[in-house]
């Protein structure tokens, strides 16, 4: 059994038991965060497609930690001008595990 959750502006498949990273959602290590935002759910033979969230579905995840992506390196340069900057960039992230998807 899988599902594909809405978190942030991004779409995640998740399925009992798995960790996963996702954009940094607010809660201490240990706390329950309840996704209602449910677009497709699939069990052994069925698939249930929402339109655009299935009526009823939920999926339960806990905190594992709270972290930081790699380091993204940005550079801008104009030619001939003498102009060079370089900056960079971490995503703040949230470690998820799974708990329970129910339809």
């Amino acid at each position: 059994m899988y599902a594909i959750i809405k978190t942030g502006a991004k779409q995640q498949k998740v399925s009992e038991g798995d960790v996963v990273l996702i954009e940094k959602l607010t809660g201490e290590q240990g706390s329950e965060i309840i996704f209602n935002e449910v677009l497709m759910v699939s069990q052994e033979d069925t698939v249930k497609i929402g339109k655009p969230f299935v009526n009823g579905a939920v999926v339960i995840g806990e905190v594992v930690a709270q972290t930081k992506g790699p380091k993204v390196t940005i550079g801008k340069m104009k030619k001939r001008k003498g102009y060079r900057k370089k900056t960079g960039h971490r995503q703040e992230l949230t470690g998820m595990k799974i708990k329970k998807i129910t339809i």
